[in-house]
C-alpha cells in the first residue's frame, strides 16, 4: 500500500511540475535597446505597440527594460529577461529560442561616399564593411570577405572619408542617425540592400518557451485577420506580412 501511495504522490508531483512549466506567465520581461519611434524608453513606439497587441489580449502584460543591445541578449541568456527585441533569425545560437513568426522587418542599408559606385546585394561582399558590435550581418549578407565590428558610431563618417572602410551597414534609422553626425552629409549616399525579418529572442527555459508559444499562437491569429495592419499604418511603416 505504501508503494502505491508513493507512486501516486510521485505522479502528482510530476503532473504539477509539468503544469507549472507550461503555465503562461502574467507578464513578459522584454529587454531592448532604445530605437527612435520603435522601442522608446517610455514605452512608446511601433515595436511596443505591436507586442502589446500580441500579448495583452492573451493576459500577458509587458514589462520593459531599456539596455544596450548586447546586454539585452545577455539578460535573456541568464534568464533575467524573457525575451529581447530586434534579433535577426538565429543570430544567437545558444541559450535562446526563436519563434516561428517575426514581428517586423528591418530595411538594411549601406552608407558610403557618393564618389564610390553604389553597392548591390550581389557586389557588397567585395567591399570593406563595418557595423556595430553585436550585429551578425555576415550571416545574412552574401559572400562577405572583409568586415569588422566597431564600438562607437561617432567615428563612422570619418572612417569612410579616410577610406578605413568602404561602407557602414545598419538598419535605415541607424544609418540616417550616423549620417546626421557627418560634417559634410552631401558627400555620402545611402543605398538600400535588403530587408531582414525581426524576431524576439526568447530565453531557453520554461517561461521563455511558454511565452514563445503565446507569441506564435497570437501571431497566427493577427496575421490571418490583419489585426496588425492599423498599427503599422499608424506609424507609417511598411506592413511586413504580405
Amino acid at each position: 500500500m505504501r508503494g502505491c501511495w508513493l507512486a501516486l504522490l510521485m505522479g502528482l508531483l510530476t503532473w504539477t511540475g509539468a503544469q507549472a512549466e507550461s503555465a503562461v506567465p502574467s507578464h513578459i520581461r522584454l529587454a531592448s535597446e532604445v530605437w527612435e519611434e520603435d522601442t522608446e524608453a517610455d514605452g512608446t513606439g511601433l515595436a511596443w505597440d505591436i507586442l502589446r497587441q500580441v500579448f495583452e489580449p492573451a493576459g500577458v502584460e509587458l514589462a520593459i527594460q531599456s539596455v544596450p543591445y548586447t546586454r539585452s541578449i545577455g539578460l535573456v541568456q541568464r534568464g533575467e529577461a524573457d525575451a529581447w527585441v530586434g534579433s535577426y533569425r538565429d543570430e544567437i545560437d545558444h541559450g535562446v529560442i526563436y519563434p516561428r513568426w517575426h514581428y517586423d522587418a528591418d530595411q538594411i542599408d549601406a552608407l558610403g561616399l557618393s564618389e564610390r559606385p553604389a553597392p548591390t546585394l550581389a557586389s557588397i561582399g567585395t567591399a570593406q564593411l563595418v557595423w556595430m558590435r553585436g550585429y551578425a550581418f555576415q550571416r545574412y549578407l552574401p559572400n562577405l570577405k572583409s568586415y569588422r565590428e566597431i564600438q562607437r558610431d561617432s567615428d563612422i563618417p570619418r572612417m569612410l572619408q579616410v577610406h578605413r572602410a568602404d561602407f557602414y551597414i545598419d538598419s535605415r534609422a541607424e544609418v540616417e542617425a550616423v549620417l546626421g553626425q557627418a560634417t559634410e552629409p552631401a558627400r555620402f549616399r545611402i543605398t538600400p540592400l535588403t530587408r531582414l525579418p525581426l524576431y524576439l529572442g526568447f530565453a531557453d527555459n520554461p517561461r521563455g518557451r511558454a511565452l514563445a508559444q503565446v507569441f506564435d499562437t497570437r501571431m497566427d491569429e493577427l496575421v490571418k485577420n490583419g489585426g496588425l495592419r492599423p498599427v503599422f499604418a499608424r506609424w507609417q511603416q511598411p506592413y511586413p506580412f504580405e
